[in-house]
């Protein structure tokens, strides 16, 4: 713990970690100071903080539905404007469900909802069991929920436990030392130079004659999380959420909830002890899910004894690396083998520019290459998370860094507001919103869209494609992944060919095994040698499924 006293130190040698791995926590604002405060009067006398018993509810989705379905991962901001003020809202996402629906998704992820100072990517949280002014409020928050549960559909919220908002009244008390908040969060008397784990900026900054932790930005102080009441505090803020019947929750940036005396900034060991504890207070409720956000240690925090699950970076750079090239990134195998791999988030690319550009841009406009990642993520073991838009092959904006990624939703194809407001849309739409939108990509049946729809209700209908094992197989080519998923009694395999020209591919299968086409038709058939050889030719760009018979 940190308090007043200078017992950590400078660390000899600054961590180095690739930028690519930045967890950018929505990516910064203005550097403006944090309200004034008031020395005299306890300023998180306006939180609610009281103590929250548990009182679990039955949400009504089916066992482990979060281990069986596809996720899609949601702004608010962006999704759709339901009063015409051109910010998206709560009551605009409870009229697209029946579009949500329709993708076969079972689980939505909602970007920050709670208030935040920033007022845009809400990762600099102010009221732990506030709502974001723009969004809505309870009422219309507690509507959306009940109407997802009523399609099946279960909600994760992002939780930010980190840090705060510089404006959070918590932290303002800690400013001031009011009522022992000071060991709320990392102080010290004097400045010293750890630079962040990405590159060189500061993580020490300047407040009333001391120095606070803040490794993201100077507007978001870390939380001292080695003192216990913090941790009650949070533990009762989850249960407020978790009471309202919100499924589960996606923890942000968690390598870093703990720093070493010696400047060690992400991956403490006593970070690894506090996720176990938060999954446990969690998993008080039935049916509920977390996942956490660690790009430095994704496997490892995917671990049943730290957070159950947790986003699988790297994954993402070698499933799309292998669809763009058309051969099998040197990545891959490790990645497919991980002893973790059924409790992995599998994403593409999401909300942060550090997991990539968006996909119709990684692919610099290549739609088949595009449907093989797709196809990949779908027929892979772990939890699938698609980002809103990617569906439609949703482009950027043009205006940079994260907010390029975080376009409002091209629902039609118009270039004022995209479907999106009946006003004018708070931040510019996608450079391609007049031709990539869902009102053109419905009609079409060879729309990213439709195929989108085809493999999650592919997924959908084979408990196999589900939560199967999984077992590669060797096709003789750097430019085919095949593998076996396996269920009981139940095998499907399954080909990927990345290559843009069809491959003749050999197979050991089990001596005499019979398998039939499932996907996309029913049409093929394969039956292994009396040695389990088989030779067959995979057509280009292509995916086939196979049941075994």
């Amino acid at each position: 713990m940190l308090g007043n006293n200078n017992t950590w130190q400078l660390p000899a040698v600054a961590l180095a970690v690739s930028a690519a791995l930045i967890s950018a926590c929505g990516g910064g604002g203005s550097s403006s100071s944090p309200s004034p405060s008031n020395p005299t009067t306890p300023n998180s006398a306006s939180l609610d903080m009281s103590a929250v018993a548990v009182e679990d509810n039955d949400t009504g989705l089916p066992a482990d539905w979060y281990r069986k379905g596809v996720f899609l991962e949601i702004f608010v901001r962006s999704y759709f404007d339901s009063n015409g003020d051109g910010y998206g809202d709560f009551d605009g996402l409870t009229a697209k469900l029946d579009y949500i629906e329709s993708l076969g998704v079972k689980g939505i992820w909602l970007m920050p909802t709670m208030s935040s100072q920033d007022r845009d990517h809400g990762y600099a949280v102010t009221d732990y069991r506030g709502y974001e002014q723009d969004y809505g409020d309870a009422e219309s928050f507690k509507r959306f929920l009940d109407e997802a549960h009523a399609r099946g559909i279960g909600v994760i919220i992002d939780y930010v436990i980190n840090h705060s908002a510089a404006e959070n009244p918590l932290f303002l008390d800690s400013v001031d030392s009011i009522e022992d908040k000071r060991d709320w969060y990392m102080w010290r008397s004097d400045y010293v130079y750890w630079p962040q784990p990405w590159g060189s900026g500061d993580t020490w900054h300047s407040r009333n004659g001391a120095y606070y932790f803040g490794i993201f930005w100077d507007q978001m102080p870390d939380f001292n999380l080695q003192n216990p009441d913090v941790l009650d505090y949070h533990y009762h803020s989850q249960r407020y959420w978790l009471n309202l019947g919100v499924d589960g929750f996606r923890f942000d940036a968690v390598s870093h909830l703990v720093e070493g005396e010696d400047g060690q900034l992400e991956g403490h060991p006593e970070t690894f002890t506090i996720l176990k504890q938060i999954q446990d207070n969690v998993s008080q409720y039935q049916n509920r899910y977390m996942v956490c956000e660690s790009p430095s240690h994704s496997f490892e925090m995917a671990s049943d004894e730290v957070c159950g699950s947790a986003f699988g970076f790297g994954l993402n750079y070698a499933l799309v690396n292998t669809a763009r090239t058309g051969t099998l990134d040197p990545a891959l195998n490790g990645y497919l083998t991980h002893p973790n791999i059924h409790n992995t988030a599998l994403v593409l690319a999401n909300h942060d520019r550090f997991a990539g550009a968006r996909l119709m841009e990684q692919f610099n406009g290549n739609e088949a290459r595009y449907k093989m990642a797709v196809a990949s993520l779908l027929t892979l073991p772990g939890i699938p998370f698609i980002y809103y838009g990617e569906e439609i092959g949703m482009s950027h904006n043009g205006q940079g860094n994260d907010w390029d990624l975080r376009a409002p939703m091209s629902w039609t194809g118009d270039s004022r507001t995209g479907g999106f407001t009946e006003s004018s849309p708070y931040r510019d739409l996608a450079n391609n919103v007049t031709s990539y939108n869902v009102a053109a990509q419905q009609a079409d049946p060879d729309s990213l869209l439709n195929f989108y729809k085809q493999m999650i209700a592919l997924r959908n209908a084979e408990a196999t494609l589900q939560t199967g094992d999984l077992t590669l197989l060797e096709a003789g080519s750097n430019s085919v992944l095949s593998f076996i998923r396996t269920e009981g009694d139940e095998e499907l395999l399954v080909i990927l060919n990345y290559s843009a020209s069809s491959r003749t591919i050999s197979l050991n299968l089990e001596t005499n095994s019979e398998w039939q086409e499932i996907y996309p038709a029913l049409s093929g058939s394969i039956t292994a040698a009396s040695n389990g050889a088989t030779s067959l030719l995979q057509p280009a760009l292509s995916i086939e499924v196979y049941r075994r018979h």
